[in-house]
């Protein structure tokens, strides 16, 4: 399996809008970041994580030319916000498969109406087909078994996903003994690390290197990273040796 990190920042992306903090006025690629998701290939098969305002962006620098769906991790915009792009590969493909827990899926529905409209159907509007995702029943894409990872985003649920002896997960600030249970033995393991200072969502960095060393797979990558935790390479510097900062257009494979 290959894993193409699509997007590595925050819900602003970095540099954010008119700021002139030092990471955002970087010069280094690593310190530039779109909005998160990520992008799983194997066989002849493509799957996408989050799809969100970055997305055609991120579709056209990793080259993807077929997509076989998208797994939902939540309905924060930075994370949905791009599925109107979805276009180019329903006019190739047919509809979108897409994944995602119930919830998730009704706030689609809302937002993109359109797209999910069985009358008087806007010609040219994106289409799908909806599996609802529910926690402790694993489900198939690509012949491979996908293992939802239930855990918070504050006090929304979000799903992580654990795929062989890969996982990712973002967003999480807290995760209840027996999911964890669910990502043991993992060769790789992508989470969350928003910043250094405590937040009320999410993984600081502190925080996300407790869960790495709980979990202890052989690698991990952090990932949905702001610019307050400073520049990519003085962050590395600092990490364990077998934990990364991602950056857009890292692709790993396991």
């Amino acid at each position: 399996m290959k894993v193409y990190f699509l997007g590595t920042g925050t819900s602003q992306g970095i540099p954010v809008i008119g700021s002139d903090h030092p990471v955002c006025l970087s010069r280094d690629t690593k310190d530039k970041r779109l909005r998160v998701s990520a992008l799983l290939s194997w066989e002849n098969q493509s799957y996408a994580i989050d799809c969100g305002p970055d997305f055609r962006q991120q579709m056209l620098a990793a080259n993807c030319r077929k997509l076989d769906g998208i797994l939902f991790t939540h309905e924060h915009a930075d994370h949905t916000a791009g599925l109107d792009d979805i276009r180019p590969f329903n006019f190739r493909q047919g509809d979108m498969p897409i994944y995602g827990h119930k919830r998730v899926i009704e706030s689609l529905k809302r937002r993109f109406d359109y797209i999910f409209e069985t009358e008087n159907r806007y010609p040219g509007a994106p289409s799908v087909t909806v599996t609802e995702v529910e926690k402790d029943s694993d489900f198939e894409i690509g012949g491979k078994k996908v293992i939802p990872v239930n855990a918070w985003h504050a006090d929304l649920q979000v799903f992580g996903y654990r795929i062989d002896n890969f996982a990712y997960l973002t967003d999480v600030k807290t995760i209840e003994p027996e999911e964890i249970e669910k990502l043991r033995g993992l060769k790789v393991l992508v989470v969350n690390a928003l910043r250094i200072e405590p937040h009320i969502s999410h993984f600081n960095l502190e925080e996300a290197l407790a869960f790495i060393k709980l979990i202890q797979p052989e690698r991990a990558y952090l990932t949905h990273i702001s610019h307050h935790m400073g520049f990519h390479e003085e962050v590395q510097q600092t990490l364990p040796e077998n934990v990364f900062l991602a950056y857009d257009n890292l692709e790993i494979v396991i």
